[in-house]
């Protein structure tokens, strides 16, 4: 009862100073993303946005329901008291996962990155231990004059950087080095080549770190990559989770889930439980299906990754979604643009006729001024130029201008799919929408393409408050992400093509449906 009236004092507080309550959100949120960037970014693998955006968390749950219901609906207790637990639980358990598992990436920075160090005459042996003296002449013959004419070598602490003149094609040039490096060095390096601040490409030799480690690690421990008792524990989670979140939007309200007795009582009733299970199978069929398409795609091309990881939380959609890690580097653009794309893809292709089913098994209801894009009670179709048009098609002439729909489960699902895929989208830092920008535009347009993309995400959430959280979080989310070793040849026709498509895939979903189309469809 204590916590019920302090969550509802807070939310009292918020909606009479909502710009201030916000405002001060937004500060938390950088002052919590400088201190984890200064102190822990060093001491732990997991990408520091997704551990920050996991202890945050708990406030962006409470502005996110201010937002939506306002002060006249306290939070439930159970939301309060699940995410203080989860949330601290869940960001202990990605640092210490991060922090156990040493990454098999020899690459941690962008090959970029090392021109702005100076060159130095000594430094402390790595490793794998750098070029010496006597074997500058090897290095130097592994580049043809016919294929990249070398100027001259700089030693860097991290690395060993080859300028000069490209004279071939960039695809044939790193092949032809790549494999000369290999017949004279074997694996001691790593061969990056990408392009400088200038235009012209570099080569960088990176000290192979996994193969130093593998000489010593026995071989049973190498082969850990997949853990797939732990995918298939995180898997079964994620389903009770979900289903219970299920549960609560057939309309079926549960006792409070934090007593053992309510919950037990939860679990051991099959019919309660069966009414959750088409919102979690669509919604985990499509969070799997889309890792799985990153999955597949980066075991074509031979990179190491993990299997996909469903992350389970017992409030809010049931999970905070899957992923999975890459271990090794990309090979080139091509392979970068193939894996990012992929995992989108296919969740769209299975979102498409799970969102239209349940959309013709929805309810339209009259429009009121609870109709929000968030409210699945009363949805406005119209926010969305795709999810209005699958509407129509479903529904016909029963959705006209003054409807809003009462989402059935499955079509939850759907809708969380299609923000899902758009989230993805964004062409920012290393979301998948991020990497396929690099793969088509290169490190440095990527760059600035993700600055406007998150300047415009914040206008919009202006207009929108709906997208003010995604704004935030891509705000603090990094722009940089790991080049591809042939970071230098661009894609083909084909490829840029579908990564328009994908561009565009990404606008129609978050754009809101425009007046004359509206009078086309009728609604």
């Amino acid at each position: 009862m204590v916590l019920k009236l302090l969550v509802g004092r807070f939310v009292q507080i918020t909606e009479d100073n909502m710009a201030f309550s916000f405002l001060f959100t937004l500060l938390l949120g950088l002052a919590t993303y400088l201190m984890m960037q200064h102190r822990v970014a060093q001491m732990t693998r997991t990408p520091v946005w997704l551990l920050w955006l996991v202890l945050m968390t708990p406030a962006f749950l409470l502005s996110g329901w201010t937002l939506m219901y306002g002060a006249k609906q306290s939070p439930p207790p159970t939301l309060i008291i699940w995410s203080l637990f989860v949330c601290p639980l869940l960001y202990w358990i990605l640092f210490q996962w991060g922090r156990q598992a040493p990454t098999d990436t020899p690459i941690q920075a962008p090959a970029e990155a090392l021109e702005s160090q100076p060159a130095i005459q000594a430094t402390p042996e790595p490793i794998v231990r750098h070029i010496e003296p006597k074997e500058e002449t090897q290095l130097r013959n592994c580049f043809p004059w016919s294929v990249y004419y070398i100027q001259n070598i700089e030693y860097r602490p991290q690395a060993v950087i080859c300028r000069g003149q490209l004279r071939t094609q960039a695809s044939n040039a790193y092949q032809q080095i790549k494999t000369n490096i290999e017949s004279q060095f074997g694996d001691r390096f790593v061969l990056i080549f990408q392009e400088g601040f200038n235009g012209k490409p570099f080569f960088v030799l990176v000290p192979n770190a996994q193969a130093a480690r593998e000489t010593n690690i026995p071989r049973r421990n190498q082969e850990r990559l997949t853990r797939p008792a732990l995918a298939v524990l995180l898997l079964i989670a994620t389903l009770l989770t979900t289903t219970l979140v299920g549960v609560e939007i057939a309309g079926v309200t549960l006792p409070p889930l934090w007593q053992i007795g309510s919950l037990f009582k939860v679990l051991s009733n099959p019919d309660i439980l069966f009414k959750g299970l088409p919102y979690a199978l669509a919604l985990m069929t499509i969070l799997g299906i889309h890792e799985l398409g990153h999955y597949l795609t980066a075991k074509f091309y031979n990179i190491r990754s993990t299997l996909p990881y469903f992350i389970p939380v017992p409030f809010f959609l049931g999970t905070f979604g899957a992923f999975i890690q890459m271990r090794s580097p990309t090979p080139n653009r091509k392979a970068l643009f193939d894996v990012s794309i992929a995992g989108p893809i296919a969740g769209f292709v299975v979102t498409l006729p799970l969102l239209i089913w349940g959309l013709a098994h929805s309810d339209v209801v009259s429009a009121t001024e609870k109709t929000r894009l968030l409210n699945t009670d009363a949805l406005n179709p119209k926010y969305s130029i795709l999810l209005a048009v699958l509407s129509k098609l479903a529904l016909g002439s029963q959705l006209t201008a003054q409807s809003a729909l009462d989402l059935h489960p499955v079509a939850v699902a759907g809708f969380l799919g299609l923000i899902v895929t758009a989230l993805n989208l964004m062409p920012v830092g290393q979301l998948d929408g991020g990497h396929i920008i690099h793969a088509m535009f290169g490190q440095r347009t990527a760059l600035v393409i993700g600055q406007i993309a998150r300047v415009l995400l914040l206008l919009l959430a202006l207009v929108r408050e709906e997208f003010l959280l995604w704004a935030i979080i891509l705000l603090f989310m990094p722009l940089v992400d790991e080049p591809a070793l042939n970071d230098v040849t661009e894609l083909d026709n084909g490829r840029d093509i579908w990564g328009l498509l994908a561009m565009a895939l990404l606008i129609i979903i978050i754009l809101p449906l425009p007046q004359a189309i509206a009078s086309f469809l009728q609604i």
